[in-house]
């Protein structure tokens, strides 16, 4: 048996998308266990870039069973975007598989994401507005419609007239226009009927790769530091990206998780609102941003940057099981004289090392540093952890150290030729 969980270390965008897609070339079954549409994954080969929102990472290679797990919200009609999106780019021959019991996100799933932003005004979360919250919100409250649903006209037609009357009722109590039940049916048992052919029990598809031996590769969206337990609440998404989640979104037993690979970036990055320790601005935010390209893969959003936080990342390997590491945008950071990394926080006068659980105390957290020297050269074309400069091999043992966490492989560009792997891990 052999699995590997990829999980966001940070607030996510560490380059799980690429990670995933590189470590794919030895998976034969690649999951995607949570999230939405509302996070993205950039993948470089060939000199081709590709901008997955919802479609598992492995769906570039014909050989690769791609499972839309149950933990995810799935808008079908993005989804059939994407899928076209590729085919038009010559990503024809796939296997995709989309779980029966993963829930679907309707039209007024991102009306009502969108109005929620409006009203709370300054204290806005940061969404993507695609609906995800709410779908997750529909989930729990029971009135959710689920992809088993979707494929059956009938039973669709029963649980969209009943959910669509709580629905409407809400979106006038907010001022939004309500939705034509013929006009949401007619549309999505159309998007239902198009994607049957990918539906299945993928629980019971997953059971029976790995106990046949199969190579399965678990990714989500987002970053543990956005779990909606174990986050920075309320500043988080909807759902859990956590190692530990996995069992549950995917349909897996918590026995076939056996290793659990955390994706950090060699400095820190954040999308949207909500504490940021380390935070930059000035003159060296606008250069990691840009040489970083750190502008959000669906809203293009530019993103919030800062110094690596070990505590966060501490934090996060705690949460999730972390038990190695994968250092993204190493190359980022050449040209800096100096680095800096957060080591521990003061919070009213006292030294703390782990993240506190609300968000008064955490906006009260102030960074501790341990300055190290950078080095000028350029890595993009190194191969091998010797040939980088002292003062990076240096910067990557000092991680470790504050980790107690192996760093396995790292990154030097956006290609699959520019990764690095230290040990053989799946």
């Amino acid at each position: 048996m052999s699995t590997l969980v990829v999980v966001g270390s940070q607030w996510g965008d560490e380059g799980k998308g690429k990670i995933t897609d590189y470590m794919a070339q030895e998976a034969d079954v690649v999951v995607r266990s949570q999230g939405g549409n509302n996070a993205g994954h950039t993948i470089t080969f060939d000199g081709n870039k590709y901008a997955l929102r919802s479609i598992p990472s492995g769906i570039f290679n014909p050989k690769i069973k791609n499972v839309m797990a149950n933990g995810m919200v799935i808008n079908p009609k993005q989804m059939l975007e994407e899928l076209k999106g590729l085919e038009e780019r010559g990503i024809k021959d796939y296997q995709l598989f989309i779980s029966n019991r993963a829930h679907v996100v309707m039209p007024y799933h991102q009306e009502l994401d969108g109005a929620y932003e409006q009203f709370k005004g300054d204290k806005k979360i940061g969404t993507t507005k695609r609906g995800i919250g709410p779908c997750y919100a529909d989930k729990a409250n029971r009135i959710g419609i689920r992809i088993g649903d979707l494929i059956n006209p009938e039973s669709f037609k029963l649980v969209l007239k009943d959910t669509l009357t709580i629905k409407n009722m809400e979106l006038k109590m907010l001022g939004l226009e309500p939705f034509d039940f013929d006009k949401i049916y007619n549309e999505y048992v159309q998007y239902g009927q198009e994607i049957k052919k990918y539906v299945c029990d993928t629980s019971l598809l997953l059971e029976e790769e790995i106990e046949k031996g199969s190579k399965v590769l678990f990714e989500g969206a987002q970053g543990v530091m956005l779990c909606l337990d174990h986050g920075s609440y309320p500043y988080v998404t909807s759902s859990s990206p956590t190692g530990a989640s996995v069992p549950l979104n995917a349909g897996v037993a918590p026995k076939y998780i056996n290793n659990i690979l955390g994706i950090c970036k060699a400095y820190t990055t954040r999308v949207g609102e909500g504490p940021f320790p380390t935070e930059l601005d000035g003159d060296l935010a606008h250069y990691i941003r840009e040489r970083g390209h750190e502008y959000g893969t669906v809203t293009k959003r530019p993103r919030r940057v800062g110094y690596l936080d070990c505590v966060a990342l501490n934090y996060a390997r705690r949460i999730s099981g972390i038990n190695y590491l994968a250092l993204m945008l190493f190359d980022v950071l050449s040209g800096l004289e100096t680095l800096k990394i957060c080591y521990a926080y003061e919070m009213d006068g006292k030294i703390i090392n782990t993240v506190p659980a609300t968000l008064e105390e955490y906006q009260n957290c102030k960074p501790l540093y341990i300055e190290m020297p950078g080095w000028e050269e350029d890595i993009t074309n190194v191969t091998s952890f010797d040939e980088l400069p002292l003062n990076a091999q240096n910067y990557i043992r000092k991680i470790e150290e504050l980790t107690k966490t192996e760093i396995v492989l790292f990154s030097v560009g956006p290609d699959r030729k520019q990764t690095i792997k230290l040990k053989e891990f799946f």
